[in-house]
């Protein structure tokens, strides 16, 4: 059934695409998580290779694939073994620039998101605020129209790449209270009144930037406006289906990454005269853990390939974003549990593993925020 989803020149990519994640990035990802940075030449390099384009449009740089191409990238980015780079990847190609290739005019493409493709510019999604965070309606950042420009003021927080992004797909507001008032601005970085005011310091995702950003007074052309004025709100909520699903993908193969370390362990691992694997409780654990995760991943190809055929699948990925979340958080603890007193020092990268899935669960919507979707999707909300 897989082959349905996955075909001959899928499975050439991720030979490629497998082969530079194992050879390029997994061999520094140690050094970039104690540093919590990587360089910004990782972002050029994959441009150069042609991975952050894969799923975009021919006409702007990109492969021209099909969404499976995406899972193949989200599958195999797993294998880096740093959450956080991934996260800033992700951002890159999943997060700030698909709504630029769906809205976008001509002139924006070339500015914005043809650079990003090649890792010539780094891109970061603005939405979150101190008071805002999955209440999207409930944004202060506004945007004031003044001839042929926006003045922007206000903050932002918790922006992957926000540190050293060369633009942001910003949230603003431009409308009245609620969410029938916020518009969407490509703002690039260099504008006079923005600062980032820190980076934040995280549990997990150290290979990451997080950043707090600040706006005073910052002007920019009116057409950096993407779409239509005070419909910013749709665009954000269609954008966050690709956000959500590329976390449950992702999910899915850290989940396999993680038994498939923590099964060697067991093997590898004696107590009591007999490899730990072989005691009964731990048997049965892994195999309870391989079946949920057997059951996410179908449920989440199932988000992908209504997703692909550009069907409606808000439920779906509202389901496997929420199962996936909560699913990886459980087997990174059970396998954390496996692992004894190893588990809890940085010896072994389940302690990573452990606390950089914590996020999925809160990143692009917490799992509160998928149920509520979901229930009113099947009419009980």
């Amino acid at each position: 059934m897989l082959q349905t989803f996955f075909r001959e020149e899928h499975d050439i990519f991720r030979k490629s695409f497998r082969d530079f994640v194992e050879k390029e990035l997994a061999p520094h990802t140690d050094e970039w998580e104690r540093k919590e940075e990587f360089p910004r030449e990782v972002f050029q390099r994959m441009g150069k290779l042609g991975f952050l384009g894969v799923g975009f449009p021919e006409d702007v740089g990109g492969g021209g694939g099909d969404y499976w191409y995406n899972v193949v990238y989200g599958e195999e980015l797993r294998r880096s073994r740093s959450a956080g780079l991934n996260m800033s990847l992700m951002v890159q190609t999943d997060m700030a620039t698909p709504v630029i290739a769906a809205l976008g005019t001509r002139e924006q493409k070339d500015e914005f998101l043809a650079p990003a493709i090649r890792g010539e510019k780094i891109a970061a999604l603005g939405i979150s605020e101190p008071n805002a965070g999955s209440d999207v309606a409930s944004i202060i950042t506004t945007a004031r129209k003044d001839g042929g420009d926006y003045i922007i003021n206000g903050a932002k927080t918790w922006i992957t790449n926000g540190t050293r992004a060369d633009f942001i797909t910003l949230a603003v507001r431009t409308g009245g209270a609620g969410y029938g008032g916020v518009s969407l601005i490509l703002f690039p970085t260099d504008t006079p009144g923005f600062k980032v005011n820190r980076k934040i310091k995280k549990i997990g995702n150290h290979a990451s930037d997080t950043a707090e950003l600040s706006f005073e007074d910052c002007r920019v052309p009116a057409r950096y406006l993407l779409g239509e004025e005070n419909m910013g709100f749709y665009y954000i909520m269609m954008n966050f289906q690709g956000e959500r699903l590329i976390a449950a993908v992702a999910a899915v193969a850290g989940s396999q990454h993680c038994i498939d370390d923590a099964l060697q362990y067991g093997r590898d691992r004696a107590a009591f005269g007999r490899p730990i694997i072989k005691f009964q409780v731990w048997r049965h654990t892994f195999v309870d853990l391989l079946t949920e995760l057997e059951a996410g991943r179908w449920l989440t190809y199932r988000a992908c390939d209504l997703f692909n055929r550009k069907q409606d699948a808000v439920k779906e990925i509202s389901m496997a974003k929420l199962y996936m979340g909560e699913l990886v958080n459980k087997i990174a603890d059970r396998c954390l549990q496996f692992h004894g007193g190893y588990g809890y020092t940085d010896e072994f990268i389940i302690s990573r593993v452990w606390r950089d899935s914590r996020l999925i669960t809160i990143g692009g919507g917490t799992s509160e925020i998928m149920k509520e979707i979901i229930s009113k999707r099947v009419g009980i909300g």
